[in-house]
């Protein structure tokens, strides 16, 4: 039985930090990006992606906004399923192509996906997801002085602004996936998936948040059993005493060591943190499976053994 594989690209997966970020810079990236996962693949495996949209959606809330004196700005979780449709046509047109360059005549197909949030959840007292571009501190401050945003320093990068972040709960596509996973590749929970709040008459209400796509990509893991979750990210290891002299890059991390490490505060949050906190919920929940962290060029040789972060239950 082919070994199944659940695929968390990052934002460096989607865009490059050296380039203007617009749709054209996005898709040369994401060429790239669908070349790895295409050789993932042909290995054999049997892979669904899912993605970030941070940038991407900050972008669209920013234009949104800019243009509400000619044409009415739409609401966040609206953003957030245009940031899936854009990023999700991106992925499926290269993956696609690049399957059909190894002769491989797979679908690829990108689900709009709503994701439920409780309408309780703390984080919606505590923002702490980033999204859009990079300011400075001084930037940072008109922002918060003039559009109400919350703006949080974001490991060491520069400033972004910073929205709710609920933890998701359940995905109201899942039957959908499910059917397709055996004949199609399937992009889905894009951007965590669209936040929407269950009312108790079972209406679905859209919501302003971002849902961690790591988070997401676990409990899509979950639901439909995946052997592996595999978050890929900027660096090729997970590292304890990250960017110092000491600085150890760590190959494979038991479910005790990786408590003890967050416990220390050795990961930052809203980058490193939630990649391992989900990568930890997954062995906790299934100790015989693994959660890999590591860079998109290097996820071959990690599903290999070869590189990367291993996180397993001991």
């Amino acid at each position: 039985m082919k070994e199944k594989i659940v695929i968390a690209l990052g934002g460096n997966a989607l865009q490059s930090g050296k380039d203007e970020p617009t749709a054209e810079a996005q898709l040369k990236v994401v060429r790239k990006t669908c070349e790895y996962i295409a050789e993932i693949s042909e290995k054999g495996y049997e892979v669904a992606v899912v993605h970030g949209n941070g940038p991407q959606v900050g972008r669209i809330v920013m234009a949104s906004e800019a243009a509400k004196d000619v044409t009415p700005s739409m609401p966040f979780d609206v953003c957030g399923a245009m940031s899936q449709g854009y990023i999700g046509y991106h992925i499926q047109q290269c993956l696609k192509y690049a399957l059909n360059k190894t002769n491989r005549n797979i679908p690829v197909v990108t689900i709009a996906t709503q994701m439920v949030v409780e309408e309780t959840d703390p984080a919606f007292h505590n923002p702490t997801k980033p999204i859009g571009p990079f300011y400075t501190e001084e930037e940072a401050k008109v922002l918060e002085k003039e559009k109400g945003y919350t703006m949080k320093e974001d490991a060491g990068r520069g400033y972004r602004r910073v929205v709710a972040s609920p933890l998701p709960r359940r995905i109201v596509e899942i039957d959908a996936v499910k059917d397709l996973w055996d004949h199609t590749i399937v992009i889905t929970c894009g951007g965590g998936g669209i936040p929407v709040i269950e009312r108790p008459d079972g209406v679905l209400e859209g919501t302003a948040a971002v849902i961690d796509k790591d988070f997401a990509a676990e409990l899509l893991a979950e639901e439909v059993d995946a052997d592996t979750l595999m978050i890929l990210t900027e660096v090729e290891n997970v590292a304890i005493n990250f960017n110092k002299p000491d600085q150890q890059n760590l190959s494979h991390v038991s479910l005790k060591e990786a408590a003890q490490y967050v416990e220390e505060g050795q990961f930052a949050p809203g980058s490193m943190l939630p990649k391992v906190q989900a990568a930890m919920k997954f062995v906790r929940k299934y100790p015989q499976k693994r959660a890999i962290i590591t860079s998109l060029d290097k996820a071959v040789e990690a599903l290999e053994g070869k590189s990367g972060t291993v996180f397993t239950f001991a």
